[in-house]
C-alpha cells in the first residue's frame, strides 16, 4: 500500500516511528481543488485535482547547538517514506546549529479529529453557483458584454505530529471568484472579485450588475496626466497594500534598522501613531468567515517563522490599535532576540474602525477625485520607507460632484502603505474582500475603502 493511499494521520505516525533524530516534526498536507473557467459568456474548462505533500523536520542536538533538516516531497509512497525521513536527518546532521533553535512545542491538546479522513472538495461545491453563473452569461449576452473569469475552491487538511506528542489538525477551505466584464470590441474592461469559503455567499448576478455599471461609466473617456489626486481606494486595493505591510512587519528586521518600522537611532516604532484615524489592524484565527489555522504551521524557517514553532497556539493579535502600532511579527526565537512579545503571523487580516459608509456613499461625498478598481504588479522600491510601485487596472474612474462621470487612463503609482495610512482622511465600512494582486498567497481579508487626498500617480500607464 502506498503512503498516498494511507490515511494522513497514519503516514504522520509512521514517519515519527521511523525517526532516529533527537526531535521530529511531520506535516502532511492533503489538498483537493475544484475549478471552473469561462470566456466569452461560456464555460471553457472545469476539473478536480488532489494531492499530498509530506514535510519532515528532523532536529539533531550537538555540542554547539541544535541543527535542523527539512525535506518536503509530494506523492510519497510507502517505500519512499523511510528515505524521506533519513534525508531530513542527514540534512540536519550536515547543517550547522540552527539560529532559531528552540525546544519543540509541548502541552497542546490534541485535535479530536486528528485520526479522521481529510475533507475534500469536489465539483459539488459549484452546485448552486454554476446555474447562477449561466444566468449571468445570458444577461451579459443580452446586455452586449462578455464575461471572462474563473472560480477556484481548495480544501487543505493539514496534520501536524511531533516527537513531543503534538497531534494537531486544521482544515482550511479557500475559494476565489474573479470576473471580468468586457465590451465586445475589448476596449472597455472591468473586474470584480470575491473571496469565499464555500461559494454559498457569492452572487454572479450581483457581480455582473456591478460590471455592467462600470462598463457604462467607461463609455466616456477622459485623459488625465500623472500627479497627486484625491483617490478612493476600494477594499481590494487596501488589502493588497496592507498585506504587503504585514509581510514587511518583521520585528527582528525592525530592531536591526532595516524597515519602515525601525526607529531612527535604534529600536522599533511600536507605540507610535501610524494614522490619526481610529483604525485597528488585527488578525484572529477565529474571525467569523475568515477562520484560519489556530496554531503555527511552518514548512520552513525564515524571517519571523520557525519550524521549531510548529504547533504553537495562535491568538487574536492587534497589530495596530486605534492608529497606534502595537505589535510586529516574531517567532519565539526572534522575540527572545529582540525583547518583543511572541507574535507569529496569522493567515488573515482585518482593518476596522472606520465610518459605517459604503464605497458608493464615499463617492457621493467626493467633489473631485479618482475611484480605483484594483492594483496589480506591485513591487517594493525601498524597504526603509516601504515604498511600493504598481499599476492600476480594469477601471480608473473620474468622480465629479459626487458622481462618476467617466473612465480615465491607467497610472503607475508610487506609495507606501504606511504613508497611505498616515494621510488617509476617511475610512468606510469594513467588508470581506479579495486582494487581487496577492490572491494566490493570501485571500482572507476584510478592509474598508480609504480616502487618500494626495495619492501619487507617478506616471501614465497604457495598461487596461
Amino acid at each position: 500500500m502506498s503512503a498516498r493511499s494511507s490515511k494522513p494521520h497514519e503516514v504522520v505516525e509512521r514517519a515519527l516511528e521511523l525517526s532516529q533524530a533527537d526531535g521530529c516534526v511531520v506535516i502532511a498536507d492533503e489538498q483537493s481543488t475544484a475549478n471552473l473557467r469561462w470566456a466569452g459568456n461560456a464555460l471553457t474548462t472545469n476539473g478536480v485535482t488532489r494531492g499530498r505533500t509530506l514535510t519532515v523536520v528532523a532536529t539533531v542536538d550537538g555540542k554547539e547547538g541544535t541543527a535542523s533538516g527539512v525535506v518536503s516531497r509530494s506523492a510519497v509512497t510507502a517505500d519512499e517514506l523511510e528515505p524521506l525521513v533519513r534525508a531530513a536527518e542527514a540534512a540536519a546532521r550536515g547543517a550547522g546549529p540552527a539560529e532559531d533553535a528552540q525546544p519543540l512545542v509541548t502541552g497542546v491538546a490534541p485535535s479530536p479529529e486528528f485520526t479522521e479522513a481529510p475533507v475534500q472538495t469536489s465539483s459539488a461545491v459549484f452546485a448552486d453557483f454554476a446555474p447562477a453563473l449561466g444566468e449571468a452569461f445570458a444577461r451579459a449576452r443580452a446586455g452586449g458584454r462578455e464575461l471572462y473569469g474563473f472560480a477556484n475552491h481548495e480544501l487543505v487538511s493539514t496534520y501536524v505530529g511531533t516527537s513531543t506528542g503534538l497531534r494537531l489538525r486544521h482544515d482550511q477551505p479557500n475559494g476565489t471568484l474573479e470576473l471580468n466584464g468586457k465590451s465586445p470590441d475589448r476596449t472597455r474592461s472591468a473586474w470584480a472579485g470575491r473571496s469565499t469559503r464555500d461559494f454559498k455567499d457569492v452572487d454572479p448576478a450581483a457581480l455582473d450588475a456591478e460590471l455592467a455599471v462600470r462598463l457604462g461609466w467607461a463609455e466616456r473617456r477622459v485623459e488625465l496626466p500623472a500627479g497627486r489626486y484625491e483617490t478612493l481606494l476600494p477594499p481590494t486595493a487596501v488589502a493588497d497594500l496592507l498585506i504587503y505591510l504585514m509581510w514587511s512587519a518583521s520585528g527582528r528586521d525592525a530592531v536591526e534598522g532595516r524597515t519602515v518600522f525601525s526607529k531612527p537611532g535604534g529600536g522599533t516604532r511600536v507605540g507610535e501613531k501610524l494614522t490619526d484615524l481610529p483604525l485597528t489592524l488585527r488578525s484572529d484565527p477565529n474571525e467569523p468567515g475568515l477562520e484560519s489555522a489556530p496554531f503555527v504551521i511552518a514548512h520552513s524557517s525564515g524571517g519571523d517563522q520557525s519550524v521549531f514553532d510548529n504547533g504553537l497556539p495562535l491568538a487574536a493579535t492587534e497589530w495596530m490599535r486605534e492608529g497606534q502600532l502595537r505589535h510586529l511579527t516574531t517567532s519565539r526565537h526572534s522575540a527572545a532576540l529582540t525583547g518583543l512579545p511572541v507574535a507569529p503571523g496569522i493567515d488573515n487580516i482585518i482593518l476596522g474602525g472606520g465610518e459605517d459608509r459604503s464605497l458608493e456613499e464615499m463617492v457621493a461625498r467626493t467633489e473631485r477625485g479618482l475611484l480605483l478598481t484594483c492594483l496589480w504588479y506591485i513591487r517594493e522600491v525601498d524597504p526603509a520607507s516601504l515604498l511600493l510601485t504598481g499599476l492600476t487596472r480594469d477601471g480608473v474612474y473620474l468622480v465629479e460632484n459626487g458622481e462618476v462621470t467617466g473612465e480615465v487612463n491607467n497610472f503607475r503609482f508610487n506609495e507606501s502603505p504606511v504613508g497611505v495610512l498616515g494621510r488617509a482622511t476617511e475610512a468606510g465600512r469594513t467588508e470581506k474582500t479579495l486582494p487581487r494582486e496577492w490572491s494566490d498567497w493570501f485571500t482572507r481579508a476584510a478592509m474598508p475603502a480609504l480616502r487618500v487626498p494626495d495619492f501619487n500617480m507617478s506616471s501614465v500607464s497604457q495598461g487596461v
